[in-house]
């Protein structure tokens, strides 16, 4: 029997990269909704009612909306929820299962999940297991920078990047988040159980996809002192395993390049760490693509994962 799965905010970008990424499975049967009742609350409730699973690829405030239209009685259908809306809520999971045991049996036996943000899933892979393991302390004032591509600041941003007529800034990095207020940090804090926000300085540039995040460390003001050979053995160990985390050699190319681009693992659906500096400051970066493990490619893992196939399905590794 096929999974029936309706995509509830199918016309963006992360919604298009989910039902595409369907397009030759034959075990998923997509309910599809009619592009004028797209934003119909009782079309809407139908569907998502119907459904085994449902993806939710909206806005905060309609994701919340959808969630509400669930009948009472329906203890069935699976939410994936895509946006920012539920990812600290309790009583979701939040979809980011490598991270721990206690994630990965949450997001296997619940029908409300959270996908992560994608600078989230860059900053979490790399702080969570530095703090879980003893190696920093939740009081370390951590800040972190990231570089993106265009695809996730959504249709309108992306519509003006795409332009012929595009004013001249946007032919550079742009940092932004100015104030400090991204909505990211609330995860970035909660999930990993630090005392404080970090400071966060995101860019974005004049590619499509693929991210780069990456956290600056003082190595004496870490609990347990560790030199850029160590931490890697350390990540190394500690996603053992696993199929969506892959950690850099001591002499990665990559790293021994001096470079690391914000694009070269677009298309690519897994996360990848490199650790960097000298024995006295060190970086930590992850490099994925915002719109694989950073978006679509972690809903659809956490969709693999609830339902018992194998969590690659479907995905690009």
């Amino acid at each position: 029997m096929k999974t029936k799965v309706f995509i509830d905010g199918s016309e963006g970008t992360t919604g298009l990269r989910i039902f595409e990424r369907f397009a030759g499975r034959d075990d998923i049967e997509i309910l599809k909704i009619d592009p004028e009742l797209r934003k119909d609350p009782e079309e809407r409730r139908k569907l998502i009612n119907s459904s085994d699973v449902t993806f939710l690829c909206l806005p905060d405030a309609a994701a919340r909306e959808a969630v509400s239209l669930i009948d009472p009685d329906n203890d069935h259908v699976i939410i994936i929820d895509a946006s920012t809306a539920h990812r600290t809520e309790e009583g979701w999971a939040y979809g980011f299962s490598e991270l721990s045991e206690k994630h990965y049996n949450a997001i296997r036996t619940g029908n409300r999940i959270a996908v992560p943000g994608c600078y989230a899933s860059g900053f979490i892979s790399l702080v969570y297991p530095l703090i879980a393991s003893g190696i920093m302390g939740k009081e370390y004032p951590v800040s972190s920078f990231a570089l993106s591509g265009y695809s996730g600041a959504g249709k309108k941003t992306i519509a003006v990047y795409e332009s012929e007529d595009r004013p001249s800034e946007f032919s550079s990095g742009r940092e932004y988040a100015l104030t400090q207020q991204h909505k990211h940090l609330k995860e970035m804090q909660a999930i990993t159980g630090l005392e404080r926000a970090p400071l966060f300085s995101p860019i974005i540039d004049d590619y499509y996809s693929g991210m780069v995040v990456s956290v600056p460390l003082y190595a004496d003001m870490l609990k347990k002192k560790m030199t850029p050979s160590e931490l890697l053995a350390f990540y190394r160990e500690y996603y053992a395993g696993k199929k969506f985390i892959k950690v850099a050699d001591d002499d990665d190319e990559t790293a021994a390049s001096g470079f690391l681009a914000g694009n070269s693992l677009s298309g690519w659906d897994g996360l990848k760490i490199y650790v960097t500096g000298n024995e006295e400051r060190i970086v930590v970066s992850s490099q994925f693509d915002n719109l694989g493990k950073g978006a679509s490619g972690a809903a659809i893992e956490c969709m693999n994962i609830r339902l018992g196939y194998s969590e690659e399905k479907g995905l690009n590794l």
